[in-house]
């Protein structure tokens, strides 16, 4: 794909080192004609696995003796923003680096629902809407961001690719929609995604989510930039540097290899724990999201979170209100639903997996259990089966895939599919 300008790969087994990024960096930033520009940087939030003081590091340090200006924003979408110490430690540095090193660089947190922060920037039409949704919408959408993002004259986003259940995969021009987006563009995206299901978006990179996602960005005049990572838990492996979508396109292709398991079989029942990153129900629902299609008919996933006490910081008291009900629950009701954000009834859906909504009884596909710091009344109340999480010996799950049952110690970024 053209717009790729380079990339560094580690080689199998290994994790690319601090020296060979850093040189890296200095090589693409001698290409890519940063000089003499104002720079924002768009990075995620520590709700993403990836070393970016590694990246980070030597990347403001060298552009900051170049650019006119050099900023960094925390692409939260719809997330809580980050104290400046997490923000130091997210980025590895020091307040004391940032006077000495970086003093013209100022730090952002994008504020999502706020209208005093944000400018629109076009207006997707009702027919381009149908092309990119494949039919399923005919609306208009109005692309709004992050007003700041408009005082730049590059924009350079540093984040991972991994399997992701709105878009097929994260990262390229998802750093700016949802990232630094207002809302109308999150819920539209996130509710189209929805009906699209998660069974049919996640682990593809062709998806009408990502279509929708990469047109809006046509509309930001800024040059965009970015340098798209492949990482796992070890470490970093991979760097593909260029246009968001040229990057991107690269990248979640070696996130296929490395961030998909095949399996031979379906399971009956599967402990899915959550790690210390995912605080919330709202972050901690990956755990589902990336075992749903390895999940029988009439299965249960068991998202293990003893840490997790809050169905989401942002959302809670309207996922309280609507609880976790299958698509066809909300699409049947309709105008009870309509005028909640289309973002939450996303999150809820993907939640609770496929099922039907008929005379009004609900048929799940699947039951989800939560063994989480969530009391067995409030998973009542959502429509969720509660256990208690000290109840839970890994070693009954341990060892078992071939009696059906799956333990995912680490679970949220890899994606578990059935083998062709």
């Amino acid at each position: 794909m053209q717009g790729l300008l380079d990339y560094l790969v580690a080689e199998k087994g290994h994790l690319l080192g601090g020296d060979a990024i850093e040189r890296f960096i200095n090589d693409v930033c001698d290409k890519a004609g940063f000089v003499g520009k104002r720079v924002l940087v768009i990075v995620p939030d520590t709700t993403r696995t990836v070393p970016l003081p590694i990246i980070m590091r030597p990347l403001l340090f060298r552009l900051s003796k170049e650019c006119k200006a050099v900023d960094v924003m925390v692409a939260l979408g719809t997330h809580p923003p980050m104290t400046d110490e997490a923000i130091y430690k997210h980025l590895g540095l020091t307040p004391e680096e940032h006077v000495q090193r970086l003093n013209r660089t100022k730090f952002f947190n994008h504020a999502w629902n706020d209208p005093n922060e944000l400018e629109l920037a076009g207006v997707i039409s009702s027919e381009k809407i149908y092309e990119l949704s494949e039919g399923l919408f005919s609306m208009e959408v109005q692309v709004t961001l992050n007003k700041r993002v408009f005082d730049y004259d590059q924009l350079l986003i540093v984040g991972p690719v991994f399997p992701h259940e709105v878009a097929g995969f994260s990262g390229g021009n998802k750093y700016f929609f949802p990232g630094v987006s207002g809302p109308e563009v999150i819920n539209f995206t996130h509710w189209l995604g929805a009906l699209v299901t998660n069974l049919k978006t996640i682990g593809r990179q062709q998806t009408p989510v990502r279509k929708v996602i990469d047109f809006a960005a046509t509309y930001i005049p800024a040059e965009k930039f970015c340098f798209s990572l492949v990482v796992t838990k070890e470490g970093l492996v991979g760097i593909y540097a260029g246009t968001p979508e040229s990057a991107w396109f690269h990248a979640s292709n070696h996130s296929r290899n490395v961030h998909i398991i095949y399996k031979k079989r379906l399971f009956h029942t599967v402990l899915s724990c959550s790690p210390a990153m995912y605080d919330d129900l709202w972050t901690g629902a990956k755990c589902m999201y990336k075992l749903e299609p390895v999940l029988a008919d009439g299965g249960e996933i068991i998202i293990y979170a003893p840490h997790i006490s809050c169905l989401s910081v942002t959302h809670g008291k309207l996922i309280r209100e609507i609880g976790y009900h299958c698509v066809e629950y909300f699409t049947k009701q309709w105008d009870r639903f309509k005028n909640y954000p289309w973002g939450v009834l996303a999150h809820s859906t993907h939640l609770r997996g496929g099922g039907t909504w008929s005379d009004g009884i609900e048929n799940d596909r699947v039951k989800v259990t939560l063994a989480t710091g969530i009391d067995r009344d409030t998973c009542r109340a959502i429509n969720l089966f509660w256990r208690d999480p000290e109840s839970i010996d890994f070693d009954e799950f341990k060892d078992r895939e071939d009696e059906g049952i799956l333990y995912v110690p680490r679970a949220g970024e890899i994606l578990y599919r059935l083998a062709d």
